[in-house]
Order: structure tokens, then C-alpha cells, then sequence
């Protein structure tokens, strides 16, 4: 993303202004976004769960 620059993000939300028109971005963002943080929300559990089956491995060796 850091390619694109100033200019091409400006060129991009203008394009998309034009395409979708004014009323429809808020909607589209706010849906982006959502899929952003529901994305970032499973990513996380799936880390937290990979530590947790680890830690249990763990415990597991020091118990024996």
C-alpha cells in the first residue's frame, strides 16, 4: 500500500465516489471496516488458540 501514495489514494477514492456515488461510501466503508475487525477478531483467536494447545503440551511434559 505504501506504493500507492497520496496521489493514487486520492485518485482511487475519487474513482470510487464517481462509481458508487455519495450516499453509498459511508455504507461501504462501515462494511469494510466491520470485515477488517471481524478478520483481525479470528486471526487473534486463531493465534490465542494455537498458544493455548501449546501451553497444554507443555504442561503435559512437565507433569510426566
Amino acid at each position: 500500500m505504501s506504493n500507492i501514495g497520496i496521489p493514487g489514494l486520492i485518485l482511487i477514492l475519487l474513482v470510487a465516489l464517481i462509481v458508487f456515488g455519495p450516499k453509498k461510501l459511508p455504507e461501504i466503508g462501515r462494511a469494510f471496516g466491520q470485515t477488517l475487525r471481524e478478520f483481525k477478531k479470528s486471526t487473534q483467536e486463531l493465534t490465542h488458540d494455537e498458544f493455548d494447545e501449546e501451553k497444554k503440551k507443555e504442561l503435559k511434559k512437565e507433569i510426566k
